[in-house]
């Protein structure tokens, strides 16, 4: 390939690193044929641009943004002129809003499509109490009537893809399971591109074991819909497991993803039946967190790039063989110097790394993939 590369061009490169058929059970997301079933999934304070491109990189074909307030958007505020930013490698991309309000959300859907994301999607998810008290998020699910209105005003100005990003349910009373229904029935009259549905409730959190066999029923009732699972993928092994045994379209990783890169790689390997990957090498981890850092810069400056960049270094530090060294020396970053000096000290010699755990440390189960840093920064 010469010039300047479309988004298509993107897709086949990643297909033909990742070594996937693209054409055998075809992932589809409205236009784009996905050229393997995973993807990154929002995640509020990590999946910017810096994050997503970082992934693309390593065979990620498709990203969510966190989720972006309707009214920062609309407003011009924060959030919008970093969160939103994108490069020609960021394709295809959806744009995650939440709101509470329909016209709102309409509009602020508009503006991202104008500012060149690809596909538009509500976050009907989150169960953060700052979002779920301003009616945003998981709320919705306990409010089809509103949820419904806000998706047929986002339907009237979105022509192109609209997905959605759902929990199975608000709580487990009979009523929510209904209410779910409702929603998802309604997704299906609107054509709705693709829907992704975590395992767990509302209520839940990110306690307790994500059900699979939910998003197995639920893709058995619409076999139509391009359906993404979500919950409990903390590895390939896992996305690969949740593939297979639910019949999901697509799996969504989410805290798998943080300061793991290559899990995308990984999972293309095994899905192609090849052996499973060796983990990344000293070099080759020393070289995604120079990409990273230096992504960020160009986003955020220097000063908040060190800051941001701090608990993604500690997240990069698991693949590390000395992992609690490297945690403690990330902690301390404040600077691009500061950055450079753990990297010189503990990525200046290759060797092999250590694989991914499949279980998330137990301090982070919450903040990895909760709404915290947004609700903090920009919903409240």
């Amino acid at each position: 390939m010469t010039g300047v590369l479309t988004p298509s061009d993107y897709i086949a490169v990643a297909a033909t690193s990742a070594g996937i058929n693209a054409a055998a059970r075809p992932c589809r997301i409205g236009p784009f044929q996905l050229a393997s079933p995973a993807m990154q999934a929002g995640l509020a304070g990590y999946s910017d641009m810096a994050m997503r491109v970082v992934a693309r990189r390593r065979g990620c074909p498709y990203a969510v943004t966190e989720a972006l307030l309707d009214r920062v958007i609309i407003t011009g505020g924060r959030g919008r002129e970093k969160r939103s930013i994108l490069c020609l490698t960021d394709h295809p991309v959806a744009g995650q809003i939440m709101g509470s309000e329909p016209q709102e959300m309409a509009q602020a859907a508009r503006i991202l499509l104008e500012s060149g994301f690809d596909v538009i999607d509500l976050n009907f998810a989150c169960p953060v109490k700052k979002v779920m008290g301003r009616c945003r998020g998981g709320y919705l699910l306990s409010d089809p009537d509103e949820a419904i209105r806000i998706m047929r005003a986002v339907r009237a100005v979105v022509p192109g893809p609209l997905t959605m990003k759902l929990r199975r349910a608000l709580d487990e009373s009979s009523e929510a399971a209904e209410n779910f229904d409702r929603i998802f029935g309604e997704a299906v009259a609107l054509e709705f591109a693709a829907m992704a549905v975590h395992g767990r409730t509302v209520e839940q959190k990110y306690t307790g074991k994500a059900d699979w066999e939910f998003l197995r029923t639920v893709k058995a009732r619409y076999p139509g819909m391009t359906l993404f699972g979500s919950g409990d993928v903390f590895t390939a092994q896992d996305a690969v497991r949740m593939y297979h045994s639910t019949g999901v379209d697509g799996v969504w990783i989410a805290r798998g993803a943080i300061g793991n890169p290559w899990i995308f790689r990984e999972f293309a390997a095994l899905m192609a039946g090849r052996p499973a990957l060796d983990p990344p090498t000293i070099y080759e981890q020393r070289d995604g967190l120079m990409e990273h850092f230096a992504l960020a810069v160009e986003i955020y400056g220097e000063e908040q790039a060190a800051r941001q960049m701090r608990k993604i270094g500690i997240k990069y530090s698991r693949l590390h063989p000395q992992g609690a060294d490297v945690w403690r020396a990330f902690i301390a970053v404040k600077s691009q110097a500061h950055w450079d000096s753990v990297l010189d000290r503990y990525y200046s010699c290759d060797g092999p790394g250590r694989a991914g755990e499949s279980v998330p440390d137990a301090q982070d189960l919450y903040k990895d993939t909760s709404c915290e840093s947004h609700a903090e920064s920009t919903a409240c």
